[in-house]
């Protein structure tokens, strides 16, 4: 059976906190046949953890017109071949167990592995739920804004116009009947946008959590009356992610082999007033809304996220709602190995690649602890319907 080959017109270099980009990210990602037993782990894995997490993109897939590719390349099949094994998914007993998940996986779905033209090993990166202080008034240390997506912004996904550009977006504002940039992160933060006012709707206490927030895309805001307020990703002005590490590196203030979130953070505290000038070299800029109850964070593909089973994807290579199974070295010294089946559910400006993923922790001590310091190679599957 010969490999499935995916090419694309869009492909970015890749910079995660200062790491250069690897070359392997510039090679199509080709799929090679396989089997449940070349997985590592898969005997051992609970994927009944998953069934939930896949149900979720369930409830989107089934939603979808059967005849609609599911991806961008027609060998990832229609949304039909897709509905089939979403509408078995009610057929399996209430709480099934490890085994029940495993057989139906096994049942309606075929392995294939991801490479980069060959190369199989590729960077898996963390990230979590951000927690934060803040108020809904300014006054003390409540002096940065988080903003709503402005009304007049327009995102544009390429792929709804082009097939070739599936995954690719930008963003602008009409004038004159013409799509124009919008303002980058130094012009927002200024205050510059039109209705500026209008658009905070809370106040953090620290800007460089509030940085990190928009890179993490969702968080908890724990009010300065007692309450908690959740928030989520709504929009971005439409300039590509720029690594702060990969700055910092640049101007010799870290180096490559000890960039990590945590030094990222270190460095920023300690030089308060350069801070700002180093935050704004991304020009990336992401807008919130206000998540209501305890909703989960959710990811890209409008579903909320699970803790440890959500993976965010390159989506101009993997398709929202794919179950994955990854195999990634040991995230932290006296860590265990990640292996385990997770789903396609969310993306990010640095996820760029054919074998490439970055991991929901969650949320609390350990999901920031460990998504920061996260930065292992790893091999990854695709599962595909049996057609």
């Amino acid at each position: 059976m010969p490999a499935r080959n995916f090419s694309y017109l869009f492909l970015l270099l890749l910079f995660l906190n200062g790491c250069a980009a690897v070359d392997m990210e510039k090679a199509p990602l080709v799929l090679r046949p396989a089997s449940f037993s070349d997985m590592p782990g898969w005997d051992s894995d609970d994927q009944a953890q998953t069934l939930t997490a896949f149900g979720k993109s369930c409830a989107r897939i089934l939603a979808k017109d059967p005849a609609t590719p599911f991806g961008a390349d027609a060998q990832t099949g229609t949304y039909g071949d897709w509905q089939k094994p979403c509408r078995a998914l009610p057929q399996l007993p209430a709480g099934a167990n490890a085994a029940e998940a495993r057989s139906f996986f096994e049942t309606w779905f075929q392995p294939w592995q991801a490479t980069a033209d060959g190369a199989g090993e590729g960077l898996f990166t963390g990230y979590y739920e951000a927690a934060l202080r803040g108020s809904r008034a300014r006054h003390g240390p409540y002096q940065y804004p988080l903003r709503l997506r402005p009304p007049d912004l327009v995102m544009v996904e390429l792929g709804d116009f082009r097939d070739e550009l599936k995954g690719q977006r930008i963003a602008g504002r009409v004038q004159e009947g013409r799509l124009k940039p919008f303002e980058d992160r130094a012009k927002i933060n200024a205050g510059t946008l039109p209705g500026d006012d209008r658009l905070t709707f809370v106040w953090v206490d620290d800007p460089v959590d509030s940085f990190f927030l928009q890179i993490q895309g969702s968080g908890r805001i724990l009010l300065d009356d007692g309450s908690e307020l959740r928030v989520g990703y709504d929009g971005q002005n439409g300039y590509p992610y720029y690594a702060v590490g990969r700055e910092l590196v640049k101007r010799g203030e870290l180096d490559k082999e000890s960039v990590s979130m945590q030094s990222i953070r270190a460095w920023l505290a300690a030089h308060p007033q350069e801070a700002g000038a180093v935050m704004d070299t991304n020009r990336s800029y992401v807008f919130f809304r206000e998540l209501p109850g305890q909703e989960p964070p959710l990811g890209a593909e409008g579903v909320p996220l699970t803790a440890g089973r959500s993976l965010a994807v390159d989506r101009t290579r993997i398709p929202y709602g794919v179950p994955l199974w990854v195999d990634i070295d040991p995230p932290a010294a006296g860590e265990p190995a990640l292996r385990r089946l997770v789903v396609a559910q969310d993306t990010g400006g640095a996820i760029r690649g054919p074998v490439r993923g970055d991991f929901f922790w969650g949320y609390g001590p350990r999901a920031q602890e460990m998504a920061g310091i996260m930065k292992a190679p790893g091999r990854l599957w695709l599962l595909l319907p049996r057609r």
